[in-house]
């Protein structure tokens, strides 16, 4: 789409937090409000976020696919973009075949092929509850052929929940064009890898799904590496050191270092996270490293920097600033690149 920047928060897993929080981001003019899915449900917190707004987007950023079916998601979705007036927003992923098989029990194969046929699914189950045809959905991996009227839930008067997916590499990215309404970037993302990687792959899945760029979104989190002072710079730097490191030990994401030379960090970081070597990790994310996957600049010019990371690519984009950082630093920044970004 890339139009003027959306600039989105974070939501809290903690409930009790989530309505002031969700109050607070949408007073403060924020676009849209996000969850993650580590170690509680994403979906819960949205739903306090929408009773306690009226004008902020909620999502999923993400919300496990594969660890559930379409039928499930379809129907959460429903609800919540029910309850929201239609600002839902349903950001799927796939995690990785360990997690799948071994966490939640599921099974996993051709992970890009089942997304797209996960996707097409929920959509035909929305198209059956919306027009009250009959449901026949019969693919590869899911089938979903029973729909009787007393499990129809009732119309939303909402248009069905916008599908956004998170890929890394180009055959997700690629498929992500063809059948999504946007693509969650991994935050183990450079600037380099979008330009050259994944925004290819992106129009090549929109090319060949006859679609345009046009009111698709792109979506993406930035680490922000900042502070008022030296020791805070330094605090920032450490602590996205480790978060870069641990991204960089995952064989999934080696491609990412690929395209920077930096290939052969993958496996001496797997070996050391094994090992639980958290900080010698760290050690190994250089300076060059740190200003590839994040935004470094002190208060005065991180502005400006952020602008320029997000500049005719990103829609919608997350800022992680380092713990501790003050909320209305935070918010004067945020407004800064709004107004940078809007001249």
């Amino acid at each position: 789409m890339v139009g003027t920047l959306k600039i989105d928060r974070g939501i809290p897993s903690d409930l009790d937090r989530v309505p002031g929080v969700a109050r607070g981001h949408e007073e403060a003019g924020y676009d849209g409000c996000w969850t993650g899915e580590i170690n509680h449900d994403p979906f819960l917190p949205l739903l306090l976020a929408a009773e306690h707004t009226s004008t902020i987007e909620v999502g999923t950023s993400i919300a496990v696919a594969f660890a559930r079916n379409p039928m499930t998601i379809a129907s959460t979705a429903w609800d919540l973009q029910a309850y929201s007036r239609g600002r839902f927003l349903l950001g799927l992923g796939t995690q990785i075949r360990p997690h799948i098989e071994k966490r939640f029990g599921m099974p996993w194969s051709r992970p890009v092929s089942r997304m797209a046929e996960f996707v097409a699914a929920l959509r035909e189950i929305w198209r059956c509850w919306r027009t009250g045809d009959r449901l026949r959905f019969e693919g590869e991996f899911y089938t979903h052929t029973l729909m009787t009227p007393m499990f129809t839930p009732e119309p939303s008067g909402q248009p069905d929940p916008k599908v956004f997916i998170a890929a890394v590499g180009d055959a997700m990215t690629e498929m992500t064009g063809g059948v999504a309404d946007g693509l969650l970037v991994h935050a183990f993302t450079t600037r380099r890898y979008l330009d050259e990687v994944t925004m290819p792959a992106l129009k090549l899945g929109l090319d060949r799904a006859g679609r345009v760029r046009t009111g698709f979104e792109v979506s993406s989190p930035v680490f922000v590496v900042t502070g008022r002072d030296e020791g805070e710079m330094a605090a920032a730097a450490a602590a996205y050191r480790k978060q870069i490191a641990f991204y960089a030990s995952t064989p999934a994401y080696r491609g990412v270092l690929d395209l920077h030379g930096w290939g052969e960090l993958q496996p001496e970081l797997r070996r050391l996270s094994l090992d639980g070597a958290w900080d010698a990790m760290a050690n190994l994310v250089d300076d060059d490293m740190l200003g590839a996957f994040a935004v470094v600049a002190p208060i005065d010019r991180v502005a400006t920097a952020l602008s320029q990371r997000c500049a005719g690519v990103i829609d919608r984009v997350l800022p992680g600033f380092a713990g501790g950082t003050p909320e209305p630093v935070i918010a004067a920044v945020l407004e800064d690149v709004r107004a940078k970004m809007t001249d």
